[in-house]
């Protein structure tokens, strides 16, 4: 699957099919820019005004909208890809991990802010979330127990994740975690995050993927 450009008046959307996890944000928010089960063209640009189109790629969980205005102004949004001012990672309930922040995985430099990381352990696709925990049933809560933190002495800046060889995700950088209702259970400057599906203390790594025998590159 590539990733669909499509050009308009005053902004381009991309599309990446590899990271879309479904959300339907976009054809909720705006069914006239993106229409679905329609034959052919079905991102429509012009349909929208280009700040709400830009807002509509910062509300994509995944990065997988990315809205680039053509003549930026000082005044508006430039792009869905600015970094947000609080770094958080979302528990989504039976699902994946949302990340926003300046992310850097695997090494390299994202493009867009926003990533959905697989907690299931099943993706095709890791360290994101292809939509495998729907298939494989997993459960796993979205409101984790409230632990004990000290205030981040700043809330932004870069976050690595490094997805550790048949283990967890090792996450550095200023992060508030932050449960499917939006109360904040832990900030950190760095943690490891289960990616196996199998610990008993989700979203943290327990060592849990030793015995489940997890393999992941």
């Amino acid at each position: 699957m590539t990733i669909e450009t499509v050009r308009g008046r005053d902004a381009t959307i991309h599309f990446d099919p590899r990271k879309c996890i479904h959300s339907r944000h976009c054809v909720l928010d705006h069914p006239d820019v993106f229409v679905p089960n329609v034959q052919g063209e079905w991102i429509h640009p012009d349909a929208a005004p280009v700040d709400e189109l830009i807002r509509l790629g910062q509300n994509c969980p995944s990065g997988a909208i990315r809205v680039v205005r053509h003549e930026p102004t000082a005044e508006g949004l430039a792009t869905s890809d600015d970094p947000p001012l609080v770094n958080t990672v979302r528990v989504r309930e039976n699902g994946p991990l949302a990340i926003e922040a300046d992310l850097h995985i695997r090494g390299g430099v994202q493009v867009s802010p926003r990533a959905t990381l697989c907690r299931c352990g099943q993706s095709a696709n890791k360290p994101f979330c292809d939509g495998a925990h729907t298939r494989a049933a997993f459960t796993a809560t979205g409101e984790p127990a409230t632990g004990s933190f000290e205030p981040l002495a700043a809330r932004n800046g870069p976050v690595d994740v490094i997805p550790l060889r048949d283990g967890p995700l090792r996450v550095v950088g200023n992060l508030e975690l932050v449960s499917g209702t939006g109360r904040t259970f832990d900030k950190t400057t760095e943690t490891f995050l289960c990616r196996c599906g199998h610990s008993a203390n989700k979203p943290f790594c327990d060592g849990s993927h030793k015995a489940a025998h997890f393999q992941a590159e």
